[in-house]
């Protein structure tokens, strides 16, 4: 799952990362409220944590222009604040669950999956032909079979279907997935690309992931994954490009 955390306290920030990594969470973090209200309407992540005392904006005007923006997506407060106005007004607002400072880390997670598994709309499971993802258990079957993923393995191939049918760039995939800048000259997209396909036995050019000639990839959807591509075409080591609808593949 996506997260985004508002936090101004960075060592705060870095424990809560790594504690909510461990869960296979894809988390961002960000110092200050305008960073908070741009991160979110980038990304419209699964779960946000928002501290109240934050510079730029505060984490209470952060949490009316996050529900203007949506009205649904969940939203966890964490605040040292512990006057009982202050908790009811953000609970009036939109949020839907509030902790103090100091807290449990152990608790923040239980409450995390809790508003995670309410929020329906989230998309807690995700399928592409015979492909299923659990993204709350962080789990992949393929035809009923269980595949062993990465953390970044996972979060490559989440993306990647959350966007199902639209091609991603590696720019965005650098940026989502590895937090990484574009300028910097890798090829770690493509590397992982192959390390799933072998995974989930979908040979080069791809069946479940196809690659856009010069833009990036594509889980088709429904329609155009129901259509097997040519024979030719699977057992090719050369690129040969086929056609799918508004899309040139590899």
């Amino acid at each position: 799952m996506r997260l985004l955390i508002a936090e101004d306290d960075r060592a705060l920030g870095l424990f809560l990362t790594r504690g909510l990594e461990a869960d296979g969470h894809r988390v961002r973090v960000v110092c200050d409220g305008g960073a908070a209200v741009e991160a979110f309407r980038q990304e419209l992540p699964d779960l946000t944590i928002l501290d109240l005392n934050m510079p730029v904006k505060d984490g209470e005007q952060v949490l009316a222009e996050i529900r203007l923006l949506d009205a649904d997506l969940p939203v966890l407060v964490l605040t040292g604040r512990q006057e009982v106005e202050t908790r009811v007004r953000c609970l009036d607002q939109g949020a839907d669950d509030l902790m103090t400072k100091p807290f449990s880390l152990h608790e923040l997670r239980a409450r995390c999956r809790a508003l995670l598994r309410r929020k329906r709309e989230a998309r807690l499971v995700v399928r592409a032909g015979d492909l299923e993802l659990d993204r709350m258990e962080h789990t992949a079957r393929r035809g009923g079979q269980s595949v062993t993923l990465t953390n970044k393995e996972f979060a490559l191939l989440e993306h990647l279907m959350l966007n199902r049918g639209q091609c991603v760039s590696r720019v965005e995939l650098l940026d989502s997935v590895w937090q990484m800048e574009p300028a910097q000259t890798t090829n770690i997209v493509d590397v992982y690309v192959n390390y799933l396909r072998r995974k989930l036995k979908d040979p080069a050019p791809g069946h479940l992931i196809r690659t856009v000639r010069g833009q990036g990839y594509v889980v088709p959807g429904e329609n155009d994954l129901a259509v097997p591509l040519p024979a030719a075409l699977t057992a090719a080591t050369g690129p040969i490009a086929v056609k799918i609808p508004a899309m040139e593949i590899n």
